[in-house]
């Protein structure tokens, strides 16, 4: 009942926001807040749950009080986040920039997110403040999405790389959703940045069990993923490296609302996570949940136990 009733305040109060007037364009009209009880945000999946309990563990450690709030939809936690309803939540950094963009400037305007980790971060930031949000540096985790063929097609061919795909001349036939046939990432990037021969877009989803099974059987020769796939071992799959950076700078960053959370005390708090949190940590947890059937609080505070983080 109480994450009921929090969840209608939240589409009751999502249009009230309390950070700067877009009309000061990025300034920042406030000092830093330090509230002592804090609300963390998930978007309802296996890795957002996992970072949500992670920062809300940390923030424990740090002396504040924390709460957790799920809301799957980015157009109602985005609102709140800026309302100070919810005060941190992880994001994305190439989708968040879009996605704020699109906010701001219509749904035509040109992405701002890119392979280049550095831009990104600013015009993401460049978006995130005039709202009232502060983003935080990004860490060493990245979840973007990634190419995989099965062990066996990758050792026969001699492939590491989508580079080594590339030059190998093959022809595949891939399975992602069925926009791959036209976003830029997708099967026309292979092609241009790549050199693949991609012969047809096998509508199957972006890392679906049918999708991995129609690569695993030899009906597809390779599958549209990410890179904290928590499952491609149980098909026999391995990841191909982008190693022509194909794929736009999806680092995990922190976010909060600076009136709220933008003190250094929470940014220290945060930022020990992003020292060491890597993308196959990331892999692993989701596994341990995922497959495991784990509960992310659990696998949440062994692996900050392991690291340190937590006494």
């Amino acid at each position: 009942m109480r994450r009921r009733a929090a969840l209608a305040g939240l589409l009751l109060l999502t249009g009230c926001a309390s950070g700067p007037s877009l009309e000061t364009q990025g300034e920042v009209t406030e000092p830093p807040g330090d509230s002592q009880h804090l609300t963390i945000g998930s978007a309802g999946f296996t890795e957002s749950d996992l970072l949500a309990t992670m920062y809300a563990l940390l923030l424990n450690e740090a002396g504040y009080k924390t709460s957790m709030l799920t809301v799957a939809n980015r157009e109602l936690y985005e609102p709140a986040l800026e309302s100070g309803q919810i005060d941190v939540v992880a994001e994305y950094a190439a989708t968040f920039a879009d996605w704020l963009n699109a906010k701001t400037n219509g749904a035509d305007a040109p992405a701002v997110g890119s392979p280049d980790l550095k831009a990104t971060m600013t015009a993401l930031r460049k978006l995130a403040t005039p709202r009232g949000l502060t983003v935080l540096d990004p860490g060493r985790a990245v979840d973007q999405n990634a190419f995989a063929v099965t062990g066996d097609y990758a050792r026969q061919h001699d492939l590491k790389t989508l580079s080594d795909l590339g030059r190998s001349g093959l022809e595949v036939r891939l399975a992602a959703g069925d926009e791959c046939v036209q976003r830029p990432y997708c099967e026309p990037g292979l092609r241009k940045t790549y050199g693949i021969d991609v012969t047809g877009v096998d509508p199957k989803g972006v890392g679906t069990t049918q999708a991995k099974r129609a690569v695993q059987n030899g009906q597809d020769q390779m599958v549209l993923t990410t890179t904290t796939d928590a499952t491609l071992d149980e098909f026999g799959l391995v990841l191909l490296a982008d190693d022509k950076h194909l794929q736009n700078a999806d680092y995990i960053v922190p976010v909060v609302n600076r009136s709220r959370a933008g003190s250094k005390g929470v940014t220290g708090a945060l930022d020990r996570l992003n020292d060491v949190l890597t993308t196959s940590d990331l892999a692993s947890m989701n596994q341990q949940v995922d497959s495991w059937r784990r509960l992310p609080e659990d696998v949440g505070r062994t692996y900050l136990e392991d690291k340190g983080l937590l006494k």
